[in-house]
């Protein structure tokens, strides 16, 4: 399939995903579901670096966080839409993981890893102390009951508009795979060392997976503030992040784009779940139970499962 069809095929996806919840006609629904895209998007953001380049990132939360915190300083600031707020926040974030790739460009497997963790900290520090977005007392974000222009409610908007960002970053995602520079990650994830001796621009293709893995993480946070109208360190900079962020990727195959999508649609309704019959707090110790199964019963996630499958079959 051409990208110009997989966008077509991806647009009425997303539509028919909105006209079913539309239909269902319980607000949960676009709550709960708004949760899952989030999870969509960071997990692809996370998969073009972790996946694609073979660079675990444990950072993701401050990616994240620094998207949602761009939003509450222009919410401040100016009148402007998310639309156009969810951009600004993946610059912001997106020059962070330039930064971040350039800073440890000489570091690899699990230093490079630490370093990102070590940048959450950071990040969470700085926020904690920067008063004007309220620092460790957090920030309020007054949420319109309805869209004026467009008269929806808000939460079925917040749930439009991170269905199109999902759309977004799964078609840049496929876009990445089949291309020379997705060629390129492969060849850093399968040894980098080989590929710098074999002229491959090592440096230049990290930073691009570090950049455009930040702004995407980014724009998935910008909208947060909208949703959960109370912002705070602890909010923002959330363990479940980073862990669903490793979590879903690993857990769906972090071999293709549809990876990250299985395994956020698994452990996100999985979470959902569990948050309504049960309690959020045991979110983690599901998203933990759930990876320790699949490292154990399919290390290369359910992709690499159905493939092995696939080929035993073939073979049969």
């Amino acid at each position: 399939m051409s990208g110009a069809k997989f966008v077509v095929a991806l647009l009425i996806a997303a539509g028919l995903v909105f006209g079913a919840a539309w239909l269902i006609g319980n607000a949960y629904v676009f709550f709960a579901g708004y949760v899952v895209l989030q999870y969509i998007a960071l997990a692809t953001a996370w998969n073009i670096l972790g996946g694609y380049t073979g660079y675990v990132n444990f950072g993701t939360a401050a990616f994240f966080a620094l998207g949602a915190y761009t939003t509450v300083v222009l919410h401040k600031l100016t009148s402007l839409p998310l639309p156009i707020m969810m951009p600004i926040g993946g610059i912001v974030s997106g020059i962070v993981g330039l930064g971040t790739g350039y800073l440890t460009l000489r570091l690899r497997g699990a230093f490079f890893s630490i370093a990102t963790l070590a940048l959450a900290v950071v990040a969470q520090t700085l926020i904690t102390n920067w008063d004007f977005v309220g620092g460790s007392r957090g920030a309020y974000i007054v949420r319109p009951l309805t869209v004026p222009l467009l008269g929806m409610d808000y939460i079925q908007y917040l749930f439009l508009v991170m269905l199109g960002l999902v759309v977004i970053v799964l078609a840049t995602a496929r876009a990445i795979e089949r291309s020379r520079l997705g060629y390129g990650f492969a060849t850093i994830r399968d040894d980098e060392v080989a590929a710098e001796a074999s002229g491959v621009p090592t440096l230049r293709l990290k930073l691009v997976a570090t950049t455009l893995s930040g702004a995407f993480m980014g724009m998935a946070g910008a909208p947060l503030p909208y949703y959960v109208t109370y912002l705070d360190p602890a909010s923002g900079f959330n363990l479940a992040y980073a862990v669903n962020g490793v979590a879903m990727p690993l857990v769906g195959g972090t071999s293709s784009w549809l990876g990250p999508v299985i395994g956020a649609v698994l452990l996100g309704t999985l979470q959902q779940v569990v948050t309504v019959t049960i309690s959020s707090a045991v979110n983690l110790l599901v998203v933990g139970l759930v990876l320790v199964a699949f490292v154990i019963v399919a290390p290369n996630g359910v992709l690499g499962l159905l493939r092995l499958r696939g080929g035993r079959h073939g073979h049969d």
